[in-house]
């Protein structure tokens, strides 16, 4: 789980608005936080199957996510996904 400061620093970095608590963008970048965590959870927990479950969950659910920003607005999407460093 993500601790309330990182939560904040994320939120401040990716919100749209001042009052923005859950747009698409914020979503996808909380995600992919807490993805990058449970990654390095599982390469010293090899055998932590219900943790690698719910790391898929999110994984999808990001990518659900990534797509509906895609149909969208694209520049969004190409904008975030540069941010965040997600495609290589």
């Amino acid at each position: 789980m993500l601790d309330a400061d990182t939560r904040a620093q994320i939120s401040q970095e990716y919100r749209l608005h001042p009052n923005d608590t859950g747009s698409t963008e914020l979503q996808v970048a909380i995600l992919t936080e807490r993805i990058k965590q449970l990654t390095a959870h599982l390469r010293v927990h090899k055998k932590d199957v219900a943790c690698r479950r719910g790391l898929v969950t999110m994984v999808s659910k990001r990518r659900r996510l990534l797509n509906y920003l895609t149909n969208e607005d694209v520049g969004r999407y190409q904008s975030l996904i540069t941010r965040l460093g997600l495609r290589r």
